[in-house]
């Protein structure tokens, strides 16, 4: 083996060093931090104006934003609940036909209001209060 295989063996290896821990730990849960987004006290606001928001203006549409789903339930009324399954995290999508949120990872089924109809979700989803002013939905952390 000569000087220049040495080195770059050396420095292969040191790289793999560095690296595979943070990768590893990339990996694990952090239990303080909120996969559901902002902090408590804190409020998200909507532009029901812009594209992203567009399936809001209708009965039955959603939109995932920040860790929240938020459905337009109909009759100028709007659901808010962790986007986060309480089963193992998974994101959460709203089935209008059915009328349900569903987890496509392990098949838990949550009602609109949050409550487990079929598990293996352990809890319900965190449910939040949401106003509309004007074209501005606001949720509430």
């Amino acid at each position: 083996m000569n000087r220049r295989d040495l080195i770059q063996r050396v420095l292969l290896g040191g790289a793999v060093l560095v690296m595979v821990p943070s990768v590893l730990d990339s990996c694990t849960k952090d239990s303080t931090t909120d996969p559901a987004g902002p902090g408590p006290g804190s409020k998200i606001n909507l532009d029901l104006t812009l594209p992203a928001n567009a399936a809001l203006t209708s009965t039955g549409g959603s939109v995932v934003s920040q860790g929240i789903i938020v459905i337009n339930s109909g009759g100028g009324n709007y659901v808010a609940l962790s986007s986060t399954c309480t089963h193992q995290g998974c994101t959460v999508a709203y089935n209008s036909g059915a009328g349900n949120i569903q987890c496509p990872c392990h098949g838990s089924i949550y009602a609109t209001t949050g409550n487990v109809i079929q598990g293996p979700a352990p809890r319900a989803l965190a449910s939040y209060p949401v106003s509309l002013s004007g074209n501005i939905l606001s949720i509430s952390l």
